[in-house]
Order: C-alpha cells, then structure tokens, then sequence
C-alpha cells in the first residue's frame, strides 16, 4: 500500500511571522498594562465625577450625548494607533531589537508621556480649521451633527485602510474629515464663496503635511549615506536573519529612535482628538468644561489691567466713526468672512470691555453662573480669534510694546478657552495605546517588506526612525500636525533609493493612491454623515 507524502508546510510569509510563531505575550506584560488600564480608567471616573458633580441637568440625555460622542472620539484615537504608532514600533520590531510585545508596552509608555506634556497647541490648530459659527453653537443641534460627523467618518476611513495594511495618516482623514464638515455646512447654508473654512489654517497645515515626508525621504537618504560613510561594519546592511538582534550599538540606537519617535507621536498625533473632546465636552456640559476653572482669582485681576490696556491699544486705530450695532454679530461675521469693517475694532473693544466687566463682578472663571458659562467662553473664543486674524485682514502695524500687551491678553484668553484636562490626556493616551497593542503587526510587515524590493537593514531602520523622531519633534514645537506614517514611511523609501534597493511600485502607488484619495473620501464621507445628522438634530 503506497504510503502518502508527508505535508509540506507553508513557510512564512515573512521574517515577523517567524518571529511571532516562537513568541506569545508574556504575562507580566499582559498583567502590567491591565493595571496601568485599571488604574487610568478609575482615574478618568474620578475626575469626571468632580468635574460633573457641581452639574444640574434636567435630564440625562446630555450624559448619554457625552458618553456617546467620547466613545466615537476615543474610537478615532484607538484606530490611531492602528495606523501611526504602529510605525514607532515597526523598526525595533523588525530588526529585533525588541521582542514584538515588549515594544508595544514601551512605544505605549512613551506615547502616554509625549500626550501627557503636551501642549494642546497641536489639538486646538485643528479645532481652528472648522467652521467659526459650528465651533460657537457646539452645544446646538449643527455642533453636535460636526463633531459626530468628522470623528465617524475619520473613524470609518482609517479602519478601511487599515485593513488593507495602508499606512495612511490619521491626520490627513481627521483634517479631510473636518474639510468635508465645513464645505457641507457652507453648501447646506445656501452660501457662495469658501466662508466655511478657514483656508489660511488649511494652507497651513496642508503645507506641514506635504512637505514633512518629502524632507523625511531627502533626510533620510542623506543619513543613510552618512552611516555608510561613517559605520564600516557589514552587518548594519543586510537584513534581519532569523531571530538575532542587530549588534548592540545599533540595537541601542534603534530601540532610542523608537522612544523618541513614540514620544513624538503622542506629542503631536495624540493631540488630534484632544481638540475634539473639549468640544464635545463643551457642548454636552458646558458648565463644567466651557471655561478653565482654574483661572483664579490673581490672574482675574491682572486680566482686568490688561484688558483695559488692550482697549487703550486699540482706540488708536478705531474709526471715529464707525457704528456697532451688535458686537457678537460683527465680530462672528469678521472672523467667518476675514473681511475687515470699519465697526470691527469698535466691536471688539465693547467686547473686551464686557468680558473684563463679566470677570471682574464674578471674582473668578468658576463664579461665573451656570446659564453663562457657555457664552462668555464664545466671547472669549471671538475676541481671540479676532486678534489673530485682524493684523492681516486690516493692515494694522503694531508696535513692540502694543504687540506684547495683545499678546498677553490673548494668551489669557487662550488659557481660559482653549485648555485640555489631565484626565482626557490619560483617555487618549490609553486609546492609543489598546490600538497599537491590537492592529500593529499589519503596519509593521509593510514598512518592513513591502516598501523596498529588498528587506528593511538595520542601519536604514535607524535612518528612518531618527529622521522621523526628529522632525515630528520639530513640528510639534511649532503647533503643526504632520503624520507620523508619512513621515516613517517616506523615510523607508528614501533609505532604500539611497542603497539603491528599489522601491515596490505596487505598494508605492497603493499608499500614494490613499493619500491622495484620503482627502476627498473622508471629506465626502464627513459631509454626507454631517448633512444626515444634520436633517435629524433640526427635526429632533
């Protein structure tokens, strides 16, 4: 009787399908990020119960409204780290310089310092990009249908990609997402022209997210050419063989560039959601969240002095004959339109009279009642955003001393409107964290395999990451949200050209053909979903 041939067995498709084969999650690391998880989500609990304590509703519907909106926003944070922390971690992974489960805890710890210090100046350059009259009525019916459309259709979009394994920026969809928000709301208002964005923000951050990968593919290159000049030793140009890690300098300095890239990441990406949350908490519990509490009553007082400095500065280049009929009105239309009137500086200098007045009688930002909450943070929010648009818009010079006490004054307004509670830092960071833990492996083998016709070296791995660590860092600095994918990804690329490896067409055009197609699907997708909440919140 023949005897029949043994089965073959399938190889591996790749170097981290072997890896991962011989490799489970160890126990304490399972056990240590269940705790860190337990421990922030007691922590987040608290400090809503505090911050909500003082909060009368007449109903619960604003708490399901809230729980509901973070969940989406945290969901985007989540799918995130499907996409861009993933590629903090794809090198170390890859080159084995760390086992697959130990880098995802250590890339997670250092995204959760990067979105614990912070700034929020990333999160609030997003929130700038929609349109002014949604950002003033978040607490209304159209605010709502904004936040949930862009968060849902960012959502959307990234777990498509995703799923594909297209390492596609979380940024580009968020921005395409309130791209659409904005254009839907201008079309749904009956209104011509491009009033519903911003578009000097838009070229702003579109100028940070098209040059970013075109300086991490020419930086990248440059470094790797360095590291031929300068590092002679062979093994740091050929790929990854078996289980081995790299020899111990270059380990050291891949697992460095993986700590600076994760920390960078959280840092700038983790920022993207923030903006978001406050404006949903804003909307749903503006009591409690529309103004900064902790403006006490010290800084009220030197608030008053400057304001009044500021309404000094100003009468120097009001028109003395210009008429304000509603300053709310004329200043929502300044900052919509950027069309500078005679009544705008006017306008402003009532209303900065009125916002010292309403701070001064009210001791501090937590005295203020309840039922006005809401409406002196949209004063504030006009007044700032007035300020920075006016010096373009009206040609107005101003001088050193003049520039400084704007600058002061705004930067208290800022303080007040445009701040991020520690305990949503810790949300997002612990988002983030689940997402690269369960979606990275799929973002890793493509910028491993699938970008060069070759495998990933090690001494290009160290390239890419520490060109991308360095230039997310220097964005960041500057409030500018790039993508780390675009950044890690084109850096890969510039590696490989520079060795003269080659570059897979087909994975090329895949990702260029998601990034250029990022744009127009989110925003298509966002505008539709906004137009359909929008047709149920006005008939709610």
């Amino acid at each position: 009787m023949a005897t029949s041939a043994p089965a073959v067995q399938p190889a591996p498709s790749s170097i981290l399908d072997e890896k991962l084969s011989n490799n489970k999650p160890a126990k304490w690391g399972v056990a240590a990020f269940s705790l860190v998880l337990a421990g922030g989500l007691i922590y987040i609990v608290s400090r809503l119960s505090i911050d909500l304590s003082p909060v009368h509703l007449a109903s619960v519907f604003p708490y399901v409204l809230l729980g509901t909106a973070l969940l989406i926003a945290l969901g985007f944070e989540f799918v995130n780290g499907f996409h861009d922390t993933a590629n903090a971690v794809a090198t170390v992974i890859y080159t084995h310089s760390l086992e697959p489960h130990v880098a995802v805890v250590w890339s997670g710890l250092w995204n959760f310092i990067g979105v614990m210090t912070s700034s929020g100046a990333v999160a609030f350059s997003i929130v700038a990009l929609l349109p002014i009259e949604l950002i003033l009525k978040v607490s209304q019916g159209s605010g709502f249908a904004m936040v949930f459309a862009l968060l849902t259709a960012a959502v959307l979009w990234n777990l498509a990609t995703w799923w594909r394994g297209l390492p596609v920026s979380s940024s580009h969809t968020m921005i395409g997402s309130v791209l659409g928000v904005g254009l839907a709301n201008q079309f749904i208002n009956g209104r011509t022209g491009t009033s519903g964005v911003d578009w000097d923000q838009v070229v702003k951050v579109f100028k940070a997210l098209i040059f970013s990968p075109i300086i991490g593919f020419v930086l990248a290159a440059l470094l790797f050419f360095l590291f031929k000049m300068v590092a002679r030793d062979p093994r740091l140009y050929k790929a990854p063989e078996g289980n081995d890690p790299p020899p111990l300098y270059i380990r050291a300095l891949l697992v460095l560039t993986c700590t600076g890239v994760s920390f960078a990441h959280g840092s700038n990406d983790g920022q993207k959601g923030m903006g978001l949350i406050m404006l949903i908490l804003v909307g749903t519990v503006p009591t409690a969240y529309a103004l900064n509490h902790t403006v006490d009553r010290g800084s009220v007082a030197q608030f008053s002095a400057t304001s009044t400095a500021v309404v000094q500065t100003l009468q120097h280049y009001a028109a003395p004959s210009a008429v304000v009929q509603d300053p709310d009105r004329d200043l929502e239309q300044f900052v919509a339109s950027h069309k500078y009137d005679p009544s705008t500086i006017p306008a402003l200098q009532q209303m900065v009279g009125q916002v010292r007045n309403e701070a001064v009688s009210y001791g501090s930002l937590g005295n203020v009642p309840q039922n006005l909450q809401a409406n002196v943070r949209n004063q504030m929010y006009l007044i700032s955003e007035t300020m920075r648009l006016l010096p373009k818009a009206s040609g107005i010079k101003l001088n050193a001393e003049e520039s400084r006490t704007i600058a002061a004054y705004k930067g208290f307004l800022d303080k007040s409107t445009k701040y991020i509670p520690s305990w949503v830092k810790v949300a997002v960071a612990l988002a983030l964290g689940l997402g690269t833990m369960v979606g990275w492996k799929r973002i890793v083998v493509t910028v491993g395999e699938k970008i060069g016709k070759t495998h990933l070296t090690y001494a290009q791995g160290a390239s890419a990451e520490l060109v991308a660590m360095v230039t997310i860092l220097g964005a960041d600095r500057f409030g500018l949200p790039v993508s780390t994918t675009h950044v890690l990804s084109s850096g890969v690329a510039g590696t490989m050209a520079a060795n003269g490896s080659g570059l897979q067409k087909s994975t090329l055009l895949s990702i260029a053909a998601a990034w250029v197609f990022t744009l127009p699907a989110a925003a298509l997708l966002s505008g539709i979903l906004f137009w359909t909440f929008s047709f149920f919140t006005a008939h709610a």
